[in-house]
């Protein structure tokens, strides 16, 4: 077994690529480059490619699997970013990771305790010396009422999360948790938009749900309410975004994702002209805070997702039934 591992941070995670690999009797190597022109005859005579989001469109799917690559193996947990249904065709396995849905969750619950207390606001005059509390105070988050937009394992940890601190919360998603009866309150989309101080995003991204939040569901909410992201850019429509903060609509808003990312985050792009003119406009205000898609990083999800990554190509590799397995590899001519 040979995996090609595209954009591979040796600061973090070699280390778990040498230890896994070895314990999985694989072969790898690796470039710390997105897959592009220049690199990707690199991954020829290997059977596996690793990524982290980057766009794996159908024309890169062919590339590599003219070059004998038949499993893609995402870094992610998300895998949107992949032609899933170009894969198909090519009979190509496509897997992904998970890890503990304690990481996210605590970091959106972070964010939304630093759009409460206007934390951005305090430590940037303190920068300069400005001691005073005029224009400082904040709200608790007892006394808000928080929508979440997905229960799946992230959105369920963030709900249990926070019951302890006493706010209300209400949920939406197309299929209810039982077990979050007495914690949060199912309702309409509708209704969360219209009743909630907070709203916080943790659903995958899909064709259906393709900016979920847009001018009209702004509309729709409380004035000065503050919104959290720590799902994926594409839920939100970044210009409907900015209007919403320009007009006070939005209080806050907190993002760890962004339309237009790839490329962007986890790459050193000091000096350069960046070509988002959505991000440099959400720069600009002081009541938005961007944070660039580091919800997940901690050691322990990083090791996790090395692990995963190399036994989801070993399971495919080796027919062997995995959760984490999304298309299975086939004969594209079966």
């Amino acid at each position: 077994m040979k995996i090609f591992v595209y954009a591979m941070r040796e600061f973090d995670e070699k280390e778990f690529f040498d230890q896994f690999c070895e314990e999985f009797h694989c072969e790898y190597s690796y470039c710390v480059d997105y897959p592009k022109e220049s690199n990707i005859e690199l991954a020829k005579g290997y059977d596996a490619v690793s990524v982290t989001p980057c766009d794996m469109n159908a024309a890169v799917l062919d590339r590599f699997y003219d070059m004998g690559v038949r499993c893609i193996a995402t870094r992610s947990i998300g895998f949107d970013h992949i032609d899933l249904v170009r894969a198909k065709e090519l009979g190509m396995g496509v897997c992904h990771v998970s890890y503990a849905p304690e990481t996210v969750a605590d970091y959106a619950i972070m964010l939304m305790l630093m759009c409460c207390r206007n934390i951005c606001h305090i430590l940037n005059r303190a920068s300069i010396q400005d001691f005073t509390l005029k224009g400082k105070m904040g709200k608790d988050l007892c006394d808000c009422t928080v929508g979440v937009i997905g229960t799946g394992q992230i959105g369920s940890t963030v709900i249990r999360h926070l019951s302890s601190f006493g706010c209300n919360i209400l949920a939406y998603d197309l299929y209810p948790k039982k077990e979050l009866e007495g914690i949060a309150q199912y309702v309409s989309l509708e209704t969360l938009y219209s009743q909630s101080d907070i709203i916080t995003l943790h659903t995958p991204s899909t064709k259906e749900n393709y900016h979920l939040l847009d001018a009209e569901a702004f509309r729709q909410m409380k004035e000065g309410v503050i919104i959290v992201n720590t799902a994926r850019g594409a839920l939100i429509d970044t210009y409907s975004l900015i209007d919403a903060l320009e007009s006070g609509k939005i209080g806050h808003a907190a993002l760890d994702v962004l339309e237009k990312e790839d490329g962007l985050y986890y790459a050193n792009r000091m000096g350069d002209v960046i070509e988002n003119r959505e991000m440099a406009i959400l720069r600009a205000f002081p009541n938005v805070i961007l944070s660039p898609h580091t919800a997940f990083y901690t050691k322990k999800v990083v090791r996790d997702m090395a692990y995963k990554t190399i036994k989801g190509v070993h399971d495919m590799m080796n027919h062997i039934e995995n959760p984490l397995v999304i298309q299975t590899l086939r004969d594209k001519q079966q």
